[in-house]
């Protein structure tokens, strides 16, 4: 599905980018980032087109959704946690010489 056809599909189902970003549990910046490629994941066009056919038969599927209790998943990426310093083996550091 084009992004511009996702967009079509959140029209129809009465919700806004921002919206559905928060109610599925997505960064906005993540689905942002379609628009370059021009194409949305399967996964997001059938999610779009579920919302706008339930809303089309006028199911509430913010409800339904929302009773999921989804979680935002947290980046764990490198260079973003802190560190724990590093234990230092076998000898100890004084006055910037290694003892023996």
């Amino acid at each position: 599905m084009t992004f511009i056809e996702f967009k079509k599909q959140l029209l129809d189902a009465e919700i806004s980018l921002p919206k559905f970003s928060k109610l599925i549990k997505v960064s906005e910046k993540n689905i942002q980032s379609y628009k370059k490629k021009g194409e949305v994941p399967n996964t997001i066009a059938v999610i779009a087109t579920c919302f706008a056919t339930m809303h089309k038969q006028d199911l509430d599927y913010r409800a339904t959704i929302e009773a999921l209790g989804l979680e935002a998943k947290i980046k764990k990426g490198a260079g973003f946690a802190k560190k724990e310093p590093k234990e230092k083996k076998g000898a100890d550091v004084l006055d910037g010489n290694k003892a023996v």
